[in-house]
């Protein structure tokens, strides 16, 4: 799939992904992946999201990173050892409760989301997510996981959009005579670090020919997760597509400085 081929990529200018709702914007600080977190990212015209899942013991689909409570929540565990009840009971140091993956499709009806697929259980309940909601046009689905991947991409279809995995990324990177791998894998779009732990070695995973590459096979280049701004006008000189970052408002002056500024909901 190309990236022109989806509706998910259409947009004026580069792509600005809100990194967990923007964790490190200050009124989000400790309310990452919250309705809250997103509810700021939109106010300042973000329309892409980044988000993750987990599914709890019951099968209840949340936006969450961690696997476990303790770091940004009141509550202890294993989101997948527990009830939807109890981790429902959590809160941030915001007050705020961790959202249904639902909750937050509903909540936000026109903005797009990158959505990370953390664990195996929560394969098939993201899945059912996106049918339910009948969001094919407005998601990106990732995960760290080939295996992941390669059952979102059964169960969804040509009608889902997904980024390239790990594999991927390396193949087209380090081994070009791999990329026809990479071109049918049916991803739009390679979600990458600037560098990439291999082996216990910091490899420099983006390069202009990486770039150039992935353009030639019409897939598009995001890249996390970046949060200064000097880095932010380099990368877009370059060309890339997109950024994640966790300084919204930072890549918000920046988009505006180049041109490209995001526009809140009236």
């Amino acid at each position: 799939m190309r990236a022109a081929d989806h509706p998910y990529f259409d947009n004026d200018g580069p792509i600005a992904l809100a990194h967990r709702g923007g964790s490190f914007y200050a009124p989000n600080i400790g309310r990452e992946n919250t309705i809250a977190a997103f509810a700021e990212a939109v106010s300042l015209g973000y329309r892409y999201l980044e988000t993750d899942v987990h599914a709890t013991a019951d099968g209840r689909l949340v936006a969450f990173h961690d696997d476990r409570l303790e770091r940004v929540t009141d509550g202890r565990g294993a989101i997948a050892s527990l009830p939807y009840a109890e981790v429902d009971r959590a809160r941030t140091v915001g007050g705020d409760a961790i959202p249904l993956l639902d909750d937050v499709l509903d909540a936000f009806p026109e903005t797009r989301f990158n959505i990370d697929c953390k664990a195996p259980g929560a394969v098939a309940p993201l899945l059912d997510a996106v049918a339910r909601h009948n969001a094919y046009d407005r998601v990106c689905l990732a995960s760290f996981s080939a295996k992941r991947l390669t059952q979102l991409r059964a169960g969804g279809g040509t009608r889902l959009a997904t980024s390239a995995g790990p594999r991927g990324v390396v193949a087209l990177r380090f081994t070009p005579h791999l990329v026809s791998r990479l071109l049918h894998s049916g991803a739009p779009v390679l979600q990458i670090p600037v560098t990439h732990e291999l082996r216990g070695r910091a490899l420099r995973t983006f390069t202009e020919g990486l770039l150039g590459r992935a353009h030639a096979l019409g897939k598009q280049v995001h890249i996390w997760t970046i949060d200064d701004p000097a880095e932010m006008h380099r990368l877009l000189d370059l060309g890339v597509d997109g950024l994640v970052t966790d300084r919204i408002d930072v890549l918000a002056d920046v988009l505006a400085e180049r041109g490209h500024p995001l526009t809140p909901p009236t």
